[in-house]
């Protein structure tokens, strides 16, 4: 059932828009005792998913009983994100959700049907994780907020993947990454029809009609002074309400280019970005628009690491970004990958499969680490005042002495592609 739809590729929610948009949804839902948030994390900081909370704790008041950020694998919030992204709610309200812990398997999804989805290149049982607390916890309502925009493991973000990857288990992650690895990136980012989405909608529709779950949705555009707009909000409780947040988000996420860039660079705010688990988005969203032999230049001053779990950046020190072929042959043949698909599938996704180059400039990881990993090095202060985000604007920029490069403030607004890569992938 839809609660509450608006907008368009030109609307433009203000504030008050935003806040009538959420007052009507929740007074179509009437008075409730116990309410539960599930909001991303501060890497969708920009989903304006922050705002939306703080009118549903102004709204419920009490009745809000608590707030869990949807981590998924990423680190806990910070007091100070905590701070910045949900400003005037009682720290008290925050839950930290533990993939590796404290999570309930509803049901499992037989390898026959992944067998199918996957057209049989792959053959596990998959299963439907929730944290604890999101199963057992007694509300009466729970209201899943989140962006619609296009992702490179279920295609696009939003909708029940707020739920089973964003509060999801270890098993669950690690394999509905893989599926999607495996199907490929290029396949599947910015399509609603892809065997990640088919694995999710089908374990909501068996494991999930129990749970009082509404879903608040934001389609986003990121302007070209860097600012953010909400072009659409949609609420519902059934795959509607993300089948029209994903009309719209194609419209606006994608960006589409007549030729293939030969340079881009893409600069990742330190508030947002501490790891390349994280910071490989720039490589993800941009990878079918970079032409054969560019060069992408990753500018991560806040970046330190690699995984933002400590087995998870292990793995990826040990066995690198080294291309698809070799990630699958060392996945059959490692039990520690073998263990933790969701890390084969990162490598994968971060791979350039020797078509392109990635140079990382990042705050806190050496040139050794970086080449290590698979990826070109430059210093990060020298490369951050040859390209300073605060001189440059989005979309082509020429530089003194005529160098050529297309910059992206922020890659987790959208995907980028060249129109003849964008239909190519399109046939599957």
């Amino acid at each position: 059932m839809i609660y509450y739809r608006t907008g368009s590729e030109r609307t433009v929610l203000s504030a008050d828009d935003l806040r009538n948009a959420v007052s009507d949804t929740l007074d179509r839902l009437g008075p409730r005792r116990k309410v539960l948030v599930i909001p991303p994390d501060f890497t969708r900081f920009h989903s304006h998913a922050g705002e939306i909370t703080g009118l549903v704790y102004r709204y419920y008041g009490n009745a809000l009983k608590a707030i869990l950020p949807a981590l998924g694998t990423h680190t806990p919030m910070t007091p100070g994100q905590l701070v910045t992204m949900f400003p005037g709610i009682p720290a008290s309200l925050f839950l930290v959700h533990n993939w590796r812990q404290e999570v309930v398997t509803l049901g499992r999804l037989s390898d026959s049907f992944v067998a199918e989805i996957t057209g049989g290149s792959l053959r596990f049982d998959w299963p439907a994780q929730l944290n604890r607390t999101v199963c057992e916890g007694g509300y009466d309502l729970i209201l899943s907020v989140g962006q619609v925009v296009p992702h490179e493991v279920a295609g696009m973000a939003g909708y029940n993947k707020n739920l089973f990857i964003g509060t999801g288990g270890a098993e669950g992650i690690h394999k509905s990454h893989y599926i999607g690895a495996v199907y490929g990136m290029e396949r599947l980012m910015g399509k609603t029809d892809n065997p990640v989405r088919k694995l999710l909608n089908q374990a909501s529709q068996r494991f999930l009609s129990h749970l009082p779950v509404v879903y608040l949705q934001t389609v986003v555009e990121g302007g070209r002074d860097a600012k953010t707009v909400i072009r659409g909000f949609f609420a519902g409780d059934d795959e509607e309400v993300f089948t029209l947040a994903a009309a719209l988000s194609a419209k606006v996420n994608i960006n589409l280019a007549e030729n293939a860039f030969k340079k881009a660079v893409v600069y990742l705010d330190p508030m947002e970005y501490r790891s390349t688990w994280l910071g490989n988005k720039a490589i993800y969203r941009t990878r079918m628009a970079l032409g054969d032999n560019a060069e992408l230049i990753i500018l991560g001053p806040g970046v330190r690491e690699f995984g933002e779990d400590r087995e998870i950046d292990r793995l990826i020190r040990k066995y690198g970004y080294n291309g698809r072929s070799e990630i699958l042959r060392m996945a059959e043949s490692n039990e520690d990958l073998k263990k933790n698909l969701g890390v084969a599938a990162h490598l994968i996704h971060g791979s350039t499969e020797g078509r392109f180059t990635v140079t990382w400039c990042p705050g806190l990881l050496s040139r050794e680490e970086i080449e290590k990993a698979g990826y070109c090095y430059a210093d990060p202060a020298q490369m951050m005042s040859r390209y300073d985000p605060a001189k440059l604007k989005e979309g082509y920029n020429t530089l003194a002495g005529g160098e050529e490069i297309f910059y992206i403030s922020n890659p987790a607004l959208g995907l980028w592609a060249s129109t003849q890569k964008f239909q190519t992938s399109r046939v599957l």
